[in-house]
């Protein structure tokens, strides 16, 4: 029988908002606790009514856009350096 090993990883969005402005920051924290963050802006056009969930919504969906492209890009590096040809002078098993 082939044991499945159940991860988790959490993401933590955090959300500021200052006049028309509302800034996102997702932080994906996993169990060996490496983080990566991302982040998102959005801003209110004078002319458009006052809905703060709008702006909130928008900075949370592009900060966990920007957090998917930078944890790919950390699997590319680990890719990378990680995999590949072993090392010549590493004895096999």
């Amino acid at each position: 029988m082939i044991m499945m090993e159940a991860k988790q990883w959490t993401v933590q969005i955090f959300i500021t908002e200052e006049g028309d402005d509302t800034r996102a920051r997702a932080v994906l924290t996993t169990q060996d606790t490496s983080t990566v963050t991302g982040r998102g802006e959005a801003r209110r056009n004078p002319i458009d009514r006052p809905i703060p969930e709008i702006g909130d919504e928008l900075a949370a969906s592009r900060a966990l856009e920007d957090l998917a492209i930078r944890l790919h890009d950390v699997a590319s590096d680990d890719i990378v350096q990680l995999t590949g040809p072993a090392d010549p002078r590493t004895p096999s098993r």
